[in-house]
């Protein structure tokens, strides 16, 4: 199983590499993660070129089935959030 990183441990990052106390960067990556939302909830993309790019996606509704009973039911239409990773970050992990 592989080890996970939690919120406070990357806002612990990015203080140390950013030289910011952990309470500013706390804000800094609050603040990343809220301006991602809004733009996605307006149905923008948000590209960080080198990184990766998050984007809505649309799943229509469909017909499925109640894997207990069999039974049919109906999944209503969605939106879901994608993240796509950008070259530079496929390269640095590969």
């Amino acid at each position: 199983m592989t080890e996970s990183v939690n919120k406070n441990d990357l806002v612990t990052s990015v203080a140390e590499i950013s030289g910011l106390t952990k309470a500013d960067a706390l804000k800094a990556i609050d603040g990343v993660i809220l301006a991602i939302t809004k733009s996605l909830k307006k149905d923008q993309e948000v590209r960080l070129v080198g990184f990766g790019t998050f984007a809505v996606t649309h799943r229509p509704a469909g017909e499925g089935r109640n894997p207990r009973t069999g039974e049919k039911i109906q999944i209503k239409a969605s939106k879901q959030p994608k993240f796509r990773a950008g070259k530079t970050l496929k390269d640095a992990i590969a």
